[in-house]
């Protein structure tokens, strides 16, 4: 089966989950559609498709339930789009606060002695270009709403402020003259500017919550400063290639990936990785796009532009999870679908009601209008989204990207974190220590030990590159080399076949060399992780073994320590040797080892713990990505293989272990935003609703009750801004 394409549209139109839902359910019918996922409070859609659909076919199932709908690819014509809609919602909203203060006044006036009324035409006045121009959104997106035989919240607004409005002219008409009728035009009026306001307070709650993209996206530059025959050209950031070379003044932004040639600075990666303090560069070290240079001129090659950037990556997964949708979500969507046909079900019982009981037609449908408007299910389709938006946000600014939302549900519940040795408890990059031939000079064991390992990523093998590099060994070109999975590498140098692996190698190789074993044991026993070169065909011999010395990274112990505070057991997995493992546990503070594990058993170990509760797993290497996608929760540290980071739920921008409580800390939080949202969502209607059906709640202080829901859901989800991980808070 072919590689399905992702598309992400911009959708107008929609108001609560149950537009959410309609337009998820339109896409989803497309012929060639896989799955949709459409985010009330980013307000797009991210539709996984087979290759060759047309967005044009995605874009008319949308505009056929009722709302519209276009591709968000143009980043500046989104930005461009967006204020226009924003200046046209504020516009629109000054023109109805304006027109129904007035209204309002007579009642604001009153409890202090003065009678103010207006004549029936002053308020047919007023109220009239609220009803029909402010309020033209609401009757535009009901029609859309009852052409696709469905209903929504503006379905609710636009029958309730009509029979508000339709109950006024209906009282003038017949009034005698001379005589003031009670009007309800300030009702119709207060609602429709009162639900304005909430709508602009909560998309201005929404792009707060959104901040986190744009912050990421405004760190891109329009252009970048190319040496074309050693002299500075000015250039757009489309026209990179990969091997061009880049100057890069102090206080500018890089405009790609790339690694340092020339010149020394310190770079601020605050936004990118969340590492609070300037790093220093050097020539040979990697800068990201997006990246700040500080005080010093740097000449870089460039290895990486547009998606393929650090910068773009980090976006993309930002975006792909504020797309999500948490699993407590489809218990929304289902509830939200039945809501407004409910609640117009309940409207029309609550005025048969009045009307049957007290044969007053106006407090039938005063109270009808009442239930109308107070049971908007905004707050509730904004519940979740609203949590997800600001606190991957929030978490994407500190370095934890997380790439499955559906971890939230099971971060508060986890009893075991799994880590991974080599590169995770320590920092990666080995040294080699000693190195003993069996026959021949150490030169020639590491030149051909090294030559092997060329290609490789493994901790090791750069480890082995660089002493190879501090010897001035020239390295033969390997053929035919295959990684052998959490036992080492094979292949051909110089017509001979070899194998440079972990002692379970040897083991299983049957190979023997006395000597050599007992000053391995002697390595490992002080810590040290020990490598073997073998030579195959005829039979199996011993060439050398070389010893690589690691160190642990400084904040390890006090994340072991904070984690068995919390009440989680802490175990270490590794494919090396048990001295070693048992060393680094000592260390850090782990009790439960387990050494020499191939990447099958790792995963195997994982599924064994979660039997008794969520399990996390921790990595950075090839070896440990069937572990971290057989945890609930994988977290793949920075600087992981792309394997592994694919296989990771979260990944840390940053190698930084202080990140992995602090992974569970806002993933708690942002589970704990939601429950409160939709606690108070229901709160609202199942307190408002009864009380507006019982007359004791008026259609004005309902829409304000409809309105204040909507922002306090949003804002409450907002507070998750203000969470930084205790990382951050060190002196």
């Amino acid at each position: 089966m072919a590689e399905p394409a992702t598309l992400e549209l911009l959708i107008n139109g929609m108001s609560c989950a149950s537009c959410a839902g309609r337009v998820e359910r339109a896409l989803a019918k497309v012929a060639g559609v896989r799955s949709a996922s459409v985010n009330l409070a980013s307000e797009r859609a991210q539709v996984s498709l087979d290759r060759g659909l047309e967005a044009e076919s995605l874009i008319e199932a949308v505009e056929q339930a009722g709302y519209h709908a276009r591709v968000a690819a143009d980043q500046a014509a989104d930005e461009r789009a967006r204020r226009l809609d924003i200046a046209r919602e504020h516009a629109w909203l000054a023109v109805a606060l304006c027109l129904a203060v007035p209204l309002v006044l007579p009642m604001v006036l009153m409890p202090l002695g003065i009678q103010l009324v207006f004549p029936a035409w002053v308020q047919f006045a007023l109220a009239t270009p609220v009803q029909f121009l402010a309020g033209a959104r609401f009757y535009r997106a009901a029609w859309r709403a009852l052409r696709a035989k469905a209903a929504n919240m503006d379905l609710l607004v636009a029958l309730g402020t009509s029979a508000a409005y339709g109950l006024s002219l209906f009282l003038w008409a017949r009034a005698q003259p001379g005589h003031a009728p009670h009007l309800y035009f300030e009702t119709a009026a207060v609602v429709i500017a009162l639900v304005l306001l909430g709508k602009t307070l909560e998309s201005q709650a929404k792009r707060r919550a959104t901040g986190a993209i744009r912050a990421l996206q405004a760190l891109r530059p329009a252009t970048a400063t190319r040496l074309e025959a050693g002299q500075p050209q000015v250039v757009p950031l489309a026209s990179l290639r990969q091997g061009d070379r880049l100057l890069v003044r102090p206080g500018e932004r890089f405009a790609a990936d790339g690694r340092v040639l020339e010149g020394q600075s310190h770079v601020d990666e605050a936004l990118l990785t969340g590492e609070s303090l300037p790093v220093p560069k050097h020539p040979g070290d990697a800068v990201s796009g997006g990246a700040l240079n500080g005080e010093g001129v740097l000449v870089l090659e460039v290895t990486a532009t547009g998606a393929q950037t650090l910068l773009e990556g980090i976006i993309a997964l930002v975006e792909s999870a504020q797309a999500a949708k948490a699993p407590v979500q489809r218990t929304v969507d289902r509830i939200s679908g039945v809501f407004v046909p409910v609640i117009l079900l309940l409207a029309v019982a609550t005025f048969l009601g009045w009307y049957l009981t007290t044969g007053h037609l106006e407090q039938a449908m005063v109270t009808a209008v009442s239930v109308l408007v107070i049971a908007c299910p905004c707050a509730l389709g904004l519940a979740t989204p609203a949590a997800i938006l600001a606190g991957t946000g929030v978490a994407a600014r500190h370095g934890i990207l997380i790439k499955d939302i559906g971890i939230i549900e099971t971060a508060s519940r986890v009893r075991a974190v799994a880590f991974d040795k080599t590169g995770t408890l320590t920092q990666g990059s080995p040294e080699l220590a000693a190195a003993s031939a069996e026959c021949g000079s150490e030169d020639t064991l590491l030149a051909l030990a090294g030559a092997l390992s060329q290609g490789s990523e493994h901790p090791l093998a750069r480890a082995l590159q660089r002493a190879c590099g501090a010897r001035g060994l020239t390295l033969a070109v390997a053929r035919d080399v295959n990684a052998l999975p959490g036992r080492g590498i094979a292949g051909h140098v110089d017509g001979r076949q070899l194998t440079l692996g972990s002692s379970r190698l040897l083991e299983e190789l049957q190979a023997e060399a006395p000597a050599l074993q007992a000053q391995a044991a002697a390595w490992e026993a002080e810590g040290m992780s020990v490598s073997w070169l073998l030579q195959q065909a005829p039979g199996v011999h011993v060439l050398g073994a070389m010893a690589f010395a690691d160190v642990v990274r400084p904040e390890a112990a006090a994340t072991i320590a904070r984690l068995q505070h919390q009440g989680i057991a802490c175990h270490l997995l590794t494919g090396d040797n048990s001295g070693s493992a048992r060393q680094i546990a000592q260390a850090v503070g782990i009790d439960q080892v387990e050494a020499r594990m191939l990447p099958g058993q790792k995963a195997a170990r994982v599924v064994e713990l979660g039997a008794s509760g969520p399990v996390v797993m921790v990595g950075d290497g090839i070896n440990d990505a069937p572990a971290l996608a057989a945890a609930n929760i994988g977290i793949a540290m920075g600087g992981s293989t792309d394997v592994a980071a694919q296989a990771g739920a979260v990944l840390l921008a940053r190698s930084d272990l202080a990140l992995v409580p602090a992974t569970l800390e806002i993933a708690a939080r942002i589970q704990r935003k939601i429950h409160q949202n939709l606690f108070w969502a229901f709160a609202y209607n199942l307190v408002g609703i009864p009380l507006a059906a019982f007359g004791v709640l008026s259609p004005m202080f309902a829409g304000a009750a409809m309105a204040l829901s909507s922002v306090s859901v949003v804002c409450n989800a907002l507070m998750l801004n203000t969470w930084a991980p205790s990382t951050d808070q060190r002196g």
